[in-house]
């Protein structure tokens, strides 16, 4: 009832873990049945370490967070070496978001990545905007397609290409990433925001901008998915502001296969469990026997 495909990745349950929300899950192991989620998606990694950027990093908000942490990590030889032992051990699938500079870096660290066993997919985030070139893959469809084709030609795993919000015509990206190859696109990752401390006259984040996350941009989130899924043939990721079965329901109606929580973690770090427990009820509800059956009905 609850398996659900992405391409050429098949998942127990459509309720994965974002990147960047769930640390590399040792930290999470205490409370959360990490084994029970459909996928564990470990924070970003890049080609060497990063420290990331100045603090202030976070920033609450009315309706979210917003971040610039600048992709903050200890480097694929770390990954490798300390991470991926433990994630491999976890029962579940491990989707490795990687991050590069270059099409050239992007490509040869997802093909040493991806061939490392118990890596069920790579993650290519196109989108981060707290870095420098961040979203440039993201934003231009054909770079888009050159970047997942080439990874797509050097890596054996299934390809998730992530995308920002943060451009005019979202399908036409998502179709740079359908005809390079990639599995499923995951929408959305942040939108670029500030926050001012007028009293300072200064940002409050040290990078000036950051990403806003949570339920402010979960409509957002929503109308990428539907305009997404009503124009190209690629299954799809829901991301933004997810926290219960409702927000869940939707965005498999607008068009999603599977979603990824993220900034719920951080407030209710049991959040993933409690939806695969009630996802069947509300499949039933629906009329629904399955994930697939809700798929990308709205009306």
């Amino acid at each position: 009832m609850l398996t659900t495909t992405l391409g050429r990745l098949t998942l127990k349950n459509p309720i994965m873990v974002a990147s960047g929300t769930f640390g590399y899950a040792r930290e999470m192991q205490e409370v959360v049945e990490v084994p029970r989620l459909g996928a564990v998606l470990p924070k970003t990694i890049t080609a060497e370490p990063r420290i990331g950027n100045a603090p202030w990093r976070t920033v609450e908000t009315s309706a979210g967070l917003l971040n610039a942490i600048g992709l903050d990590n200890d480097g694929v030889d770390a990954f490798l070496e300390h991470h991926l032992p433990y994630l491999r051990e976890l029962g579940t699938s491990v989707i490795v978001s990687v991050a590069g500079r270059t099409c050239e870096e992007f490509t040869t660290l997802a093909a040493r990545v991806g061939s490392e066993a118990g890596v069920s997919a790579i993650e290519l985030n196109l989108s981060c905007p707290n870095v420098s070139g961040g979203v440039d893959f993201g934003t231009n469809a054909t770079s888009c397609r050159e970047v997942v084709s080439s990874v797509r030609d050097a890596c054996k795993v299934p390809i998730l290409a992530k995308l920002t919000p943060n451009v005019t015509r979202i399908a036409e990206i998502a179709q740079g990433a359908a005809d390079g190859g990639a599995d499923a696109v995951c929408l959305i990752n942040t939108v670029l925001g500030m926050a001012i401390d007028w009293r300072r006259r200064k940002p409050m984040l040290g990078n000036g901008m950051g990403g806003l996350s949570g339920p402010a941009i979960k409509p957002i989130a929503l109308r990428c998915v539907h305009q997404v899924a009503s124009a190209v043939d690629i299954h799809i990721v829901g991301i933004g502001g997810i926290a219960t079965i409702d927000d869940v329901m939707e965005f498999l109606v607008a068009g999603a296969s599977a979603v990824q929580i993220g900034t719920a973690n951080y407030y209710d770090p049991t959040v993933s469990t409690r939806l695969i427990d009630e996802l069947p009820t509300a499949l039933k509800e629906a009329g629904a026997e399955s994930v697939k059956e809700m798929v990308g009905t709205l009306g």
